[in-house]
């Protein structure tokens, strides 16, 4: 008898493809969902947030890389004694700037934990060019599909490239079932994590199809903010126009049009390579859905 974690896991892949193939779902979407394998949505800032108000922006200080300090939502379901087990059974990873966790095509085995450093998830489309789904940062995780069943014959379908000099923990297949089979909470966690993920997922392709680029923008802007900012001085996040053409499945063009609006409002200011965010209220402001007349 299947696992309740493999079982969601199947679900949750036919679900999604259905949800794309009734929507006529342009390309961006379709590679979103191919890339459900190695992309982690289930946790911290999610870039393309769903239409729901965009609630209040706090910037945290940057995460302490201390594994006592550490906070993965993945794991808050885990008595204490279960968190420590899982995480000392995970091997720990450095990556230098620009090297990759994992690349596309890779065999999918393994979950990764971020403990320091930035990531992006990318993904190469059909003319070519590289579309960026996603950054993810100290507290996110991602590949736990992986985790689900037997991984032979599964292979991730993004690439994970480290923006600065990142650690993880790394959780392989072989590893969690051993776990999962001594004790249930290990199942339970698997079977929160894929539940979260068909809702973030389902989130998403609603944000792609009836929400427009300026505030899909907006919204991706304040939770980069939140990933990048620091109490001291204005959240400056290090991406090109182009990378934020991926997160926001739009064109650099639209993109850029955009931008060069909030920089003559006050809102953001432009640099070579990086956008530093002026005023977050005002752009918290120009995030929320309106409720109407």
């Amino acid at each position: 008898m299947r696992d309740a974690g493999d079982l969601l896991g199947a679900v949750l892949l036919g679900h999604l493809h259905c949800a794309v193939a009734a929507a006529g779902a342009g390309e961006h979407v379709a590679l979103l969902v191919d890339s459900v394998d190695a992309l982690s949505l289930a946790t911290g800032p999610v870039i393309l947030c769903s239409p729901a108000d965009t609630p209040s922006v706090a910037l945290p200080t940057q995460r302490r890389a201390s594994l006592s300090n550490m906070d993965w939502d993945l794991l808050a379901s885990l008595p204490d004694g279960d968190r420590a087990e899982i995480l000392a059974a995970a091997a720990r990873r450095t990556f230098n700037r620009g090297e990759m966790l994992v690349h596309a095509g890779d065999r999918a085995d393994s979950l990764h934990l971020i403990v320091e450093g930035r990531v992006a998830v990318e993904i190469s489309t059909t003319d070519g060019d590289r579309a960026t789904l996603n950054i993810l940062g100290p507290g996110d995780y991602f590949g736990e599909l992986s985790l689900v069943g037997s991984a032979t014959g599964r292979h991730r379908t993004a690439t994970v490239l480290a923006l600065e000099p990142t650690r993880t923990l790394s959780i392989d297949v072989g590893t969690f079932e051993r776990l999962r089979t001594r004790q249930p909470a290990f199942e339970r966690l698997l079977v929160t994590a894929l539940a979260a993920r068909v809702e973030r997922l389902s989130d998403r392709l609603l944000d792609v199809l009836y929400v427009g680029l300026d505030r899909r923008l907006y919204r991706c802007l304040l939770d980069l903010a939140k990933i990048y900012g620091d109490e001291a001085v204005p959240p400056s996040i290090p991406l090109t126009q182009d990378q934020l053409a991926g997160l926001v499945g739009g064109t650099r063009p639209s993109v850029n049009q955009a931008l060069q609006k909030l920089s003559g409002q006050g809102i953001v200011q432009l640099q070579r390579g990086r956008i530093v965010v002026r005023d977050l209220a005002a752009l918290q402001r120009k995030a929320s859905v309106p409720t109407g007349r």
